[in-house]
């Protein structure tokens, strides 16, 4: 059943209904970030940056830091957008109290001597594992501004990149995309979005697995 290729739109609907009858948003986004934890098991003494967009697959990845806390590795979480779903501000504060070290992903500064602001673009190509939790499968379109610049600099890495859900920037019903991650593994949450296992998605993802969150297709 986990398997089963679906439409962007059939997840959604899965998904909001899941919520509703079964189970709050709060634990599927928790059971989310075990499965991402779960399908990769070389975390020990890695150097590990998480990249958080403002929705809920940026939540994902603020609750994947709190898990890696907890099981004893750091990690490092760039915020690609200030803002935050409601699941992901609760996963945003756990993961600060449990001393997750939390920063801006572009900084901008206003010098004095020059009153146009500068902006400073975090430097991540030190990382030995890169997730990507930017842009969720509800992303269409043409990638700008800071998202455009953290895909560009995972995609400039040497990391191994992770990315959940979806890569970054990728249609989730063509798998197209002008600016999209590519990723060493895509972890899809709950089924198979149909864009994953194009022919144009296979430029970007090496290998695809799947996390059954408890996901119940409404019918």
């Amino acid at each position: 059943m986990e398997n089963r290729i679906i439409s962007v739109e059939q997840m959604r609907r899965y998904d909001a209904y899941t919520i509703e009858h079964f189970v709050p948003g709060k634990e599927l986004m928790y059971r989310a970030a075990m499965g991402v934890y779960e399908s990769y098991d070389e975390w020990n003494g890695k150097k590990i940056a998480i990249l958080a967009g403002g929705g809920n697959n940026g939540g994902d990845g603020y609750a994947l830091a709190g898990i890696l806390k907890k099981n004893g590795h750091d990690s490092h979480v760039f915020k690609v957008s200030e803002k935050m779903s409601e699941d992901g501000k609760y996963y945003h504060d756990i993961a600060e109290e449990l001393g997750v070290e939390i920063s801006e992903f572009v900084i901008r500064t206003t010098d004095d001597a020059q009153p146009e602001n500068t902006t400073h673009i975090a430097d991540i190509s030190s990382y030995d594992v890169i997730v990507d939790c930017i842009l969720g499968t509800g992303f269409t379109g043409e990638v700008r501004g800071n998202a455009k610049a953290a895909i560009e600099a995972i995609n400039g890495s040497s990391a191994y990149v992770i990315s959940v859900d979806i890569n970054s920037g990728m249609n989730g019903d063509t798998g197209e995309g002008t600016t999209v991650v590519r990723s060493n593994i895509t972890v899809s949450i709950g089924f198979i979005k149909q864009g994953l296992v194009t022919d144009e998605a296979k430029k970007y993802i090496k290998r695809l697995v799947n996390a059954d969150i408890g996901i119940v297709a409404e019918e």
